[in-house]
C-alpha cells in the first residue's frame, strides 16, 4: 500500500498522459477541442513559477550566507558534484550519437511548431548577456527570463543576509510566502493528470503520432544510460578510490538506497538511507550528513541525464539541429544549470522545463511536452539522484581525508 501511495501521483499523471495520447490518436485534430483545459493549466502553472523561484532562491541564499556554511568540505563536495554531473552529460550525449530516437521526426507536419523557435544568438558573449540579463526590471518577472530572476534573487538574498537584524522580518517574510506558494502549488498539481491528458491530445493530434514514437524511443535510451552510469561509472569511481575491498562494501551496501528510489520514486526520502550507507561504506559521519542532504538539491545527476534528452528533444523535432556535435559544449552546460534548478527550487521541474526553452530560444509552450519526458523517467532518473550521492559522499570523504578505507 505504500508503494502505492508513493507511485499514485506519477501513476495518474502517466495514466493522464496515455489516455490523452490515446484520444489524439484516435481522434486526431479533433482533439484540439480539449486544448483550453490544458491551457489553463499550463498557464497557471507558468504564474506560480516567477513567485517560486525568487521567494526559495532568495530565502536559501539568506540561509547559507548567514549561517557561514563555507569551508575545504564544501568546495572539495561541489567540485564533486560537478565533475560527475558533466561525466553524466558527456555519457548521455554520447549515447544520443549512437542511437537517437529523435532523429527523422521532424517533418513537414511540424512547420507551426517550428516557427516558434527564435533564433539563437550569434555568439557565446551574447548569449550569456541575454541569459543572464534583461534591459528592464519587470522583463525579469516573466516566465521567458527566468535565469535573470534567479541572478537577481541570489543578490536579494545576498544583501538580505547582510543586513543583519533588519533583514530579519525579510527573510521572515519570504518563508512564509514560499510556503503559500508551495501550497497553491500542491492544490494545482491535483488537476495534473486531467489537464496534461488534455493537452498531450491536443499535441498528438495535431502532430501526428511520431512524436510519441519519439518519447518511447527516449524513454528506452534513458534506460540505457541508467544502466551505464549506475553499473559502469559508478563501479569505476569507487574502484578508483577505494580498490576492490571498497568495490565490495559499495554493492553490499547500495541496494537499500537504490531500492529505497524506486519504491519511492522520491530522492528526498532517500536520504536516511543514503546517509546510514555512505557511513557503511567508511565515510566519515559528518561528511556524510553533509553530502547526501546537500547532494539531493544541488547534485542530480539523474536529471542531468533526462536535460540533456529533453534538449536534444528539442533541438531535433523543433530545431532542425541534426547534426548535435556542434551542440555538445551548449547542451552540456543548458543541462548542468537546469538540474541544478530542479533540485534547487521546489515544484522545480516545471521551472527547469520553461528555462530549458528559454536559454534555447523556444516557446515556453514546449515546457509540456519536456514535463511528459521527465515524467516517463521519473523512476530511473531518481534511481541515478539518489544512489550517485552516496558515491559523492565517498568521494569527497576520500579527497578531504586523503586515507584509503
Amino acid at each position: 500500500m505504500n508503494i502505492l501511495k508513493n507511485y499514485l501521483p506519477t501513476l495518474l499523471l502517466l495514466a493522464g498522459v496515455l489516455l490523452g495520447g490515446l484520444c489524439g490518436v484516435v481522434f486526431g485534430e479533433s482533439a484540439s477541442v480539449v486544448k483550453p483545459v490544458g491551457d489553463l493549466f499550463l498557464n497557471l502553472m507558468f504564474v506560480l513559477v516567477v513567485p517560486i523561484v525568487f521567494l526559495s532562491v532568495s530565502s536559501a541564499i539568506y540561509q547559507m550566507v548567514s549561517t557561514n556554511r563555507v569551508g575545504r568540505t564544501l568546495g572539495v563536495t561541489v567540485l564533486v558534484f560537478l565533475g560527475m554531473s558533466v561525466v553524466s552529460a558527456v555519457l548521455t550525449i554520447g549515447c544520443v550519437l549512437v542511437y537517437n530516437p529523435m532523429q527523422g521526426i521532424a517533418s513537414s507536419s511540424f512547420q507551426g511548431l517550428l516557427a516558434e523557435a527564435e533564433t539563437l544568438p550569434t555568439s557565446w558573449g551574447d548569449l550569456w548577456v541575454q541569459t543572464l540579463t534583461v534591459p528592464e526590471f519587470l522583463d525579469m518577472f516573466s516566465k521567458a527570463h527566468l535565469l535573470p530572476l534567479i541572478v537577481f534573487s541570489v543578490l536579494f538574498g545576498w544583501a538580505t543576509a547582510l543586513c543583519g537584524e533588519k533583514g530579519d522580518a525579510v527573510a521572515g517574510l519570504l518563508n512564509s510566502a514560499m510556503q503559500v506558494i508551495l501550497r497553491m502549488m500542491d492544490l494545482l498539481m491535483k488537476a495534473a493528470p486531467l489537464c496534461l491528458g488534455c493537452y498531450f491530445a491536443h499535441t498528438i493530434g495535431s502532430m501526428g503520432s511520431q512524436i510519441a514514437s519519439g518519447l518511447m524511443g527516449s524513454l528506452v535510451l534513458f534506460l540505457v544510460v541508467t544502466a551505464v552510469l549506475f553499473v559502469g561509472v559508478n563501479t569505476l569511481y569507487i574502484y578508483m578510490v577505494s580498490g576492490m575491498l571498497g568495490l565490495k562494501r559499495y554493492w553490499r551496501h547500495i541496494i537499500t538506497p537504490a531500492l529505497t528510489a524506486v519504491a519511492t520514486s522520491s530522492s528526498a526520502a532517500c536520504i536516511p538511507v543514503g546517509i546510514k550507507a555512505a557511513k557503511q561504506m567508511g565515510v566519515s559521519d559528518s561528511i556524510a550528513e553533509t553530502v547526501v542532504p546537500f547532494g539531493i538539491n544541488m547534485h542530480k545527476d539523474g536529471s542531468v541525464a533526462t536535460s540533456v534528452i529533453k534538449i536534444v528533444f528539442l533541438l531535433c523535432v523543433f530545431g532542425g539541429h541534426i547534426d548535435l556535435w556542434g551542440q555538445i559544449p551548449l547542451i552540456v552546460a543548458v543541462a548542468l544549470v537546469t538540474s541544478v534548478v530542479v533540485g534547487a527550487i521546489p515544484s522545480g521541474g516545471m521551472t527547469g522545463e520553461l528555462l530549458t526553452c528559454s536559454i534555447l530560444g523556444f516557446s515556453p509552450e514546449l515546457a509540456g511536452i519536456l514535463l511528459v519526458i521527465a515524467t516517463l523517467v521519473d523512476v530511473p532518473a531518481t534511481l541515478l539522484n539518489a544512489t550517485n550521492n552516496v558515491v559523492a559522499a565517498v568521494l569527497v570523504d576520500k579527497r578531504v581525508k586523503g586515507v584509503s578505507k
